[in-house]
């Protein structure tokens, strides 16, 4: 006979139902299964509401990061998924606004460890979301990095060569002998080209970018810096509400080398257009004279957080129209010998938010503690400070130190 027979009814005797020893070890498993499950479950219900952080490092984003897996990105991404759930998020109402970072693929290591902080101290409570545009296409490597430290959306542009690179009616002769100046004359970035297309790229075309248009209101956020106080509101929704246009954390003093003839090309639109010259302007804190020279004085523009309306105006873009056509981004366009100049957009954005705006719907943030390596921002409230778990020293921060401007714009602002 076969063997598939039980042992018991082989031999006639039959004094218990026969039940497979495979069977039972198979029930006995499938039960501790469904136990081992329960409690797992149970942890992990018990941690989503008493471990504030959890739900991050146990997001499936997160989980993917760790086992290679992550979401697909492509350049110039009309649209991109969510990391986290919308409910993850707190219900207040939101601003059309995006986080903006201009970065390189170099600069994978920085680029992830701003959005780490940014994301810490305000985003993922808010879930905005990123955006990041690069002159050459991103790297994958790039992209699947960033993928997984952002909440929100995330989207990747490729800048047009023509609103990047420097444009062909410029003087090469003349702009290399500028440059040449510069660097005899020590000026940081005195030989840089690219520094160049940066400048003129973030005063006159970031906000035209395809990606960019739909958005009214914009975070602009660099690589290697650092936010050392948690955000408990929102700014955008706040500027919106109290009709800003422009927010900044650091004002100080440019280097006039950089910026000889800037001025008098402000003076010239001015002259030609008195029309777009805002009621209650800040122009005091652009000069002390009236408007005759200027002090130097600016918003530094590596934070900034803005209404893009304003910039797509019709005062802002024809006074940068007007500053385009005099090539100074890349020299002063006047007969041989050249004069040494790289227009910064820091001052470019500071003239026309100080000029075409009324000074009161510019904003100075005070409590949101930032760095950028040498300087940096700290909330002057020590409350405050303790309130939004800040790590900055006040003792550091840049704001009465010698060659700071907010001094001068505290002044201005109560005039």
């Amino acid at each position: 006979m076969s063997s598939a027979y039980p042992p018991g009814l082989l031999h006639g005797v039959h004094t218990k139902p026969y039940r497979p020893r495979r069977r039972i070890c198979s029930r006995t498993r499938l039960v501790w299964l469904v136990v081992a499950g329960a409690f797992i479950i149970s942890i992990h219900s018990l941690l989503l509401y008493t471990r504030p952080g959890y739900s991050d490092t146990a997001s499936f984003s997160s989980l993917s990061t760790h086992i290679g897996w992550s979401k697909n990105t492509s350049q110039n991404a009309t649209e991109s998924q969510d990391t986290e759930s919308p409910s993850a998020f707190n219900e207040t109402r939101r601003a059309n606004a995006v986080l903006l970072m201009l970065a390189r693929n170099s600069e994978l290591e920085g680029a992830m460890a701003s959005v780490r902080e940014l994301e810490e101290r305000f985003n993922k409570h808010y879930g905005y979301p990123w955006l990041f545009l690069n002159e050459v296409p991103f790297t994958d490597e790039f992209k699947q990095n960033i993928s997984s430290v952002v909440s929100g959306s995330l989207q990747f542009g490729l800048i047009p060569p023509e609103d990047w690179y420097q444009p062909e009616w410029i003087d090469e002769e003349k702009a290399a002998a500028g440059r040449a100046q510069m660097v005899a004359e020590n000026v940081i970035y005195g030989e840089s080209v690219s520094y160049r297309n940066m400048c003129r790229f973030n005063s006159g075309f970031f906000y035209r970018q395809p990606l960019v248009a739909p958005y009214k209101w914009y975070w602009r956020v660099e690589p290697n810096v650092h936010f050392t106080c948690d955000v408990r509101y929102d700014p955008f929704v706040m500027m919106e509400d109290q009709n800003k246009v422009y927010g900044f954390t650091i004002t100080l003093h440019e280097w006039p080398k950089t910026v000889v003839t800037l001025w008098d090309a402000v003076k010239g639109f001015i002259d030609q257009n008195p029309q777009y010259l805002a009621v209650n302007n800040s122009m005091d804190f652009l000069s002390l004279d009236a408007g005759e020279t200027y002090n130097m004085c600016h918003f530094w523009s590596n934070f900034e957080i803005a209404n893009m309306d304003f910039w797509r105006g019709e005062a802002y873009t024809k006074f940068f129209e007007h500053l385009e056509s005099q090539g100074g981004f890349y020299y002063e366009a006047r007969p041989l010998p050249p004069i040494s100049t790289r227009w910064g957009d820091a001052p470019v954005h500071s003239i026309g938010a100080g000029l075409f705006a009324p000074k009161d719907q510019l904003h100075f943030f005070d409590n949101i503690g930032y760095r950028h390596d040498p300087l940096e921002h700290c909330p002057r409230d020590a409350q405050e400070r303790r309130e939004l778990n800040c790590s900055c020293m006040p003792y550091r921060s840049y704001d009465y130190q010698y060659d700071s401007c907010l001094r001068k714009w505290e002044q201005v602002l109560s005039s």
